[in-house]
């Protein structure tokens, strides 16, 4: 999906009531189901968690914005987890030497080696 597409979708989303969302959310789901099965994502462990919980909620007929309050608060939790989790794998990585992925490691200068970085007595290409 191109930005413009997805902000104008995200605009009209946005000035709908929150109970319309849902129904949103149902016809897209029905559509999922008919046009693309089995071809979105899968949610992490937490998502699927909220997603449940939220499905659940609506079948109580829980009010909308009691809803939203408890799902936004899962949600607030699972960035919070993802992004301590995130730390941990920078650290990870800084500990043993790894190069996150998209960026460069400096070259290392062996004390052994002149500036250029060869050797002496090795082949040269």
């Amino acid at each position: 999906m191109h930005d413009i597409l997805r902000n104008r979708i995200m605009r009209k989303l946005g000035a709908l009531p929150e109970e319309r969302l849902y129904q949103v959310l149902d016809y897209i789901e029905f559509l999922e189901s008919k046009y693309a099965p089995g071809r979105a994502g899968r949610a992490d462990g937490l998502q699927r968690f909220a997603e449940k919980l939220e499905d659940s909620m609506r079948m109580r007929n829980v009010a909308p914005k009691v809803i939203s309050g408890t799902v936004g608060a899962v949600g607030t939790a699972r960035r919070v987890l993802l992004d301590v989790a995130g730390a941990g794998r920078e650290i990870g990585r800084t500990i043993m030497g790894e190069t996150p992925p998209g960026e460069t490691r400096p070259a290392a200068v062996d004390r052994d080696e002149g500036p250029s970085g060869g050797t002496t007595g090795g082949t040269s290409s």
